[in-house]
C-alpha cells in the first residue's frame, strides 16, 4: 500500500498569467504558498485484474477505457497500468471549486503515488511537468500551471512561466519571523459557493487572446507579483494588504463571473472592519475569501461576517511526499 500527502494552495498575486494565452507572449508570475490542508491519495494491488476508485463516488472497471474519472483515465495511460490496482482519495477540504487548487493537486499526489508503485522516484519539477501535461493536454482543460507546481514544490514561492514554457520556481527569501507575521495576519472565509475554474479560466484564457485591455489589466498584476516579491524580500509586510487589493480589483474587472454582488459586499464588508485587502482565492465565482489584517481585527471581519465560515491556515513549507510505503 502507497499513501502520497499532496498539499492544497493558496495564490496571492498574478494569478491567471500562468495561463499559455498570456505568458507564451509575455511572460507570467504569481507568489504562493502551499497550505497545511490536504489530498491524500492510496493506491493499492487489487486481488483481480480489475480496477476500483473511491473518490466521491465509486467506480470498478475491467479497462482503462471504462473509466470515468478523466485524470484517473489519463493518469494510468500515461503510466501504461492496465489493471490489478485500486485507488482512493480523501481531502481534508473535499469540495471541488473552492479556489485553493484542490484538482491539480489530486493530479500531482496521485502521479506520486503511481509512481512509487511502479517503484520510479519522481522529483517535484517532473511530478508539476507531467501533472500539466496529464490535466491539459490529455484532459483537455484549458487551465493555468501555477497549481501543479505549487502543490509538488510546497513552500512560499515566486513561480516565472517563461515564453518558452520553461517554469522557474524561487522560493521567497524572507526572515522567518516576517512569514509568521504573514501567516498571523491572513483571515479566510468559506464562502459556500462553488464553480467550474476550468469554465471561468477558458473564458479568462479567451480574454488573453482577443482583448488588448484584458492582456494590460494582466501585465499589471504581473508586475505587483514581482512588487510583493521585492516587498517581501525587503523583510517588509506593509504594502501586502494593498497589493492585494490592488490585484484583486484588477481581476474582478476582467470579465463578469470571477466576482458577484453577494462576493463584492462580502469583500466591502471585510474591509469596513479592518481588513487593508483581500480577494477570492483561485479562478473566482466563489470558494474562499481571505483578507489581510491585523490580527485584533479578525473577530472584528469574522462578526461583519456571520453567514460565512471561518477556516485557519498555515503555510506549508513540503510539496507532495509519500508518506507510507508497505
Amino acid at each position: 500500500m502507497i499513501i502520497s500527502q499532496t498539499p492544497l494552495r493558496m495564490s496571492f498575486v498574478g494569478g491567471g498569467s500562468d495561463l499559455p494565452a498570456f505568458y507564451r507572449q509575455h511572460g507570467g508570475a504569481v507568489v504562493s504558498t502551499a497550505i497545511d490542508k490536504y489530498v491524500y491519495v492510496t493506491v493499492n494491488k487489487k486481488f483481480d485484474d480489475w480496477i476500483r476508485l473511491s473518490y466521491s463516488k465509486t467506480e470498478e472497471v475491467k479497462t482503462v477505457d471504462g473509466i470515468e474519472h478523466k485524470i484517473v483515465r489519463a493518469t494510468l495511460r500515461r503510466l501504461e497500468i492496465a489493471g490489478g490496482i485500486e485507488i482512493t482519495s480523501v481531502a481534508d477540504i473535499p469540495s471541488r471549486g473552492t479556489g485553493l487548487g484542490s484538482s491539480s493537486s489530486f493530479t500531482v499526489g496521485l502521479l506520486h503515488a503511481l509512481s512509487a508503485y511502479q517503484g520510479h522516484y519522481m522529483a517535484a519539477g517532473d511530478l508539476a511537468n507531467q501533472s500539466c501535461l496529464i490535466e491539459i493536454e490529455d484532459c483537455g482543460a484549458r487551465i493555468g500551471k501555477q497549481d501543479q507546481y505549487a502543490a509538488a514544490y510546497g513552500g512560499f514561492n515566486f513561480i516565472q512561466f517563461h515564453q518558452n514554457d520553461s517554469i522557474t520556481v524561487d522560493p521567497i527569501i524572507c526572515r522567518r519571523e516576517l512569514i509568521e507575521e504573514l501567516e498571523a495576519s491572513i483571515v479566510s472565509f468559506y464562502t459556500g459557493v462553488t464553480r467550474n475554474a476550468s469554465d471561468i479560466l477558458a473564458e479568462e484564457s479567451q480574454q488573453m487572446e482577443e482583448n488588448d485591455a484584458s492582456r494590460r489589466v494582466m501585465g499589471r498584476m504581473v508586475q505587483l507579483a514581482y512588487d510583493l516579491r521585492c516587498e517581501l524580500q525587503s523583510n517588509n509586510l506593509t504594502a501586502f494588504g494593498e497589493i492585494l487589493h490592488e490585484n484583486w480589483m484588477l481581476k474582478r474587472s476582467l470579465m463578469d463571473g470571477i466576482s458577484s454582488s453577494v462576493i463584492d459586499e462580502y469583500y466591502d464588508r471585510g474591509r469596513a472592519a479592518g481588513a487593508t485587502g483581500g480577494k477570492l482565492l483561485g479562478a473566482g465565482g466563489g470558494g474562499f475569501l481571505i483578507f489581510i489584517a491585523p490580527p485584533d481585527r479578525h473577530e472584528a471581519i469574522a462578526r461583519a461576517l456571520p453567514d460565512l465560515r471561518r477556516v485557519d491556515f498555515r503555510f506549508e513549507p513540503r510539496g507532495s511526499r509519500i508518506i507510507l510505503f508497505h
